[in-house]
């Protein structure tokens, strides 16, 4: 492979990772006021809908890092893709709650083999020695279609309706697919391996503990991701689905410098900054009035998960070996999933009993937990394992 980062493969595989998490944000920045409005669901129900997408991916996370492993990157990436992206057509036909988190939880099982390809990929194709600033850019994919899948789904449902919306996702979809296609991988990663299937090689045990401390941060994020719409819309915030604009771009400035320093000094002060900004930022966000109040918190709290999601994948690819990578990232998304998906229902349970602005007040305290648990037991941990490397 090239010894630069931005190669063709690697560009491809920007692309479709961006088509991909701009569908994905597209309808679930959409989606509680389209369930409120047009299914009129609770805040309950809503949680449960918007959760359930990611509590599926948790099931089969454990599995997709075997599968990639034991059947090749590229085939199973282009596979999810295209399934990932018919399933938006599933949408023009559940018109009930039922069959809403019935679809959700379908879409979310295709959902956990697509992510979890993408970044083993990127990982594979990333020249040693630059893992940190490699996996900081295509981290910045998915947050530039964080910060567009807002206004593609907001738009287009404004200007055409819902349904179109559930189109276009699928026809975007696709493009990735084309761009996937293009891919090339050394012949290991793209033909895989014969291994025996084991069920304790569905987790990578080098990349549990880093991955708990990732669970916890994502209990937070859940809850912002499932409400920060309707709590908007409570604040008398016309346009809500710009505060994801202002947030990427938080995650933005801190994707593009975390990955050097990580590269050389490691990855202590970046975490503990980060977690730092999000236990302020929920913070603020819980009593926020004003309009511009509400959009420095974006700013905030995009910094702080900026800095988180790039450093963990790299300390669970520094800790594996490069034949294992696909269980190894399978691990960490595992618990990304699990915390956003736990992380929904939570929020909508404590919105419900409580107030959306209970929510933040809830995720302050849990990047407080989080950090405790990395400062005495993830860092240790890492330090000690990097020594015998």
């Amino acid at each position: 492979m090239e010894d630069k980062i931005w190669n063709k493969s690697f560009i491809l595989l920007v692309l479709s990772n961006f088509l991909m998490y701009s569908t994905y944000y597209s309808i679930l920045s959409v989606l509680p006021l389209y369930l409120v409005n047009i299914t009129h669901a609770t805040k309950i129900q809503v949680g449960v809908v918007v959760g359930v997408f990611t509590i599926a991916s948790v099931i089969v996370r454990p599995f997709s890092g075997y599968v990639l492993d034991r059947f090749g990157r590229r085939a199973i990436f282009i596979l999810s893709l295209i399934l990932y992206s018919f399933f938006f057509v599933g949408y023009l036909f559940a018109n009930t709650i039922v069959s809403i988190v019935v679809l959700r939880f379908l879409h979310g099982l295709i959902w956990g083999f697509a992510t979890v390809s993408g970044p083993t990929i990127a990982v594979d194709i990333i020249p040693e020695g630059k893992k940190g600033e490699g996996i900081g850019y295509f981290a910045l994919s998915t947050t530039l279609g964080m910060s567009i899948g807002p206004f593609i789904g907001t738009f287009i449902s404004y200007w055409w309706g819902y349904d179109f919306m559930f189109i276009s996702g699928c026809l975007i979809s696709l493009v990735g697919v084309y761009f996937t296609y293009s891919i090339k991988l050394r012949k290991r990663f793209l033909l895989g391996r014969k291994m025996q299937f084991r069920w304790n090689r569905l987790f990578d045990s080098k990349s549990i503990i880093p991955s708990v401390n990732v669970f916890i941060t994502m209990l937070a994020y859940g809850g912002l991701i499932s409400f920060i719409t309707l709590y908007g819309k409570e604040l008398n915030i016309k346009n809500a689905s710009f505060y994801f604009f202002i947030f990427s771009v938080g995650i933005a400035i801190a994707r593009l410098t975390t990955g050097r320093i990580f590269d050389k000094k490691g990855p202590r002060l970046i975490v503990i900054q980060s977690l730092f900004l999000l236990i302020i930022g929920f913070g603020l966000l819980a009593f926020a009035k004003s309009e511009l109040f509400f959009y420095l918190t974006a700013l905030i709290i995009g910094f702080g998960n900026g800095g988180i999601y790039p450093v963990f994948q790299s300390i669970i690819n520094n800790l594996s070996d490069p034949k294992h990578r696909g269980t190894a990232n399978s691990t960490l998304y595992t618990a990304i999933d699990l915390g956003l998906g736990l992380g929904m229902v939570f929020a909508g349970s404590v919105a419900h009993h409580y107030s959306i602005s209970m929510v933040f007040i809830a995720n302050s305290i849990i990047c407080l937990l989080s950090l405790i648990y990395f400062y005495f037991i993830a860092m240790n941990y890492y330090k000690r394992e990097m020594l015998y490397r």
